[in-house]
Parts: structure tokens; C-alpha cells; sequence
């Protein structure tokens, strides 16, 4: 593994980290909330990472591989969701709330999160490392 991908995958675990933590603690604590904007942090930190440093290898390799390209592009249709979907959620709590609609959206966001996840260190961050 690249140091990139050794940073890209720890940032992923941070992220988690967080987040069980903002669940822990409770969206309507002031810790929960601050802990809320932290991740909030991290995540954006992550995603500028990713754009700054492993698309535009992963984009220099897609000009000559067909088959990278057609991934890329599929990544970024789900990126666009995830992102969203990350966004719409931290804004929401970032007041704080409660209950089940909280329960239910933080699964959602969870599962957003853990398939993107998956999905980058199976496919993109190994296809990365391939490269360097």
C-alpha cells in the first residue's frame, strides 16, 4: 500500500470514529453537536485529500484504460450522492435533534458512508496503488 492510501484509509476509520462518537454522546449534547462539525471536518479534509492527490493519478491512468475511466465516472455520480446526502445530514444536526428521525437518518448516513467506503478501498485505492 501507498502512503496515500495508508493516509486515505485512516482518515476513513477517523471519520467512523467520529461519527460513533457524535451517537455516543447524543446530537442534542454540546459535545455531540461539536463533535458533529468535527466530523463535518474531517470528512471535507478527506474528500479534498482524494481530489487533490488520487483522482488526478487515477485520472492520468484513465486516459490510456477504458475500463478505469468507466469506474471513475460511475464514482463520481456516487460521490455527487453521498456528498449530498453527508451535507443535507450535517446541516440538519449540526443544531442538534433527537429521536428517531436522528436514529434513522445516522443509519442511512452510516450506510452511505460504509458502502463508499468499501467500494474506494476495494476498487479505487487498490487500483491506485497498482499505479504507483
Amino acid at each position: 500500500m501507498s502512503q496515500l492510501t495508508d493516509e486515505l484509509r485512516a482518515d476513513h476509520v477517523a471519520i467512523r470514529k467520529a461519527l460513533d462518537e457524535v451517537n455516543k454522546l447524543g446530537i442534542g449534547s454540546d459535545a455531540g453537536k461539536a463533535k458533529l462539525m468535527s466530523a463535518k471536518a474531517g470528512l471535507l479534509a478527506h474528500i479534498g485529500k482524494e481530489d487533490a492527490r488520487l483522482y488526478p493519478a487515477l485520472h492520468k491512468a484513465a486516459e490510456t484504460d477504458a475500463a478505469l475511466k468507466q469506474t471513475l465516472n460511475a464514482f463520481a455520480k456516487d460521490m455527487a450522492e453521498v456528498s449530498k446526502a453527508a451535507l443535507d445530514f450535517f446541516a440538519k444536526y449540526a443544531e442538534g435533534g433527537e429521536g428517531v428521525e436522528f436514529a434513522k437518518d445516522y443509519g442511512k448516513l452510516l450506510g452511505a458512508l460504509g458502502g463508499r467506503i468499501r467500494r474506494e478501498e476495494s476498487m479505487l485505492y487498490k487500483r491506485y496503488d497498482e499505479i504507483k
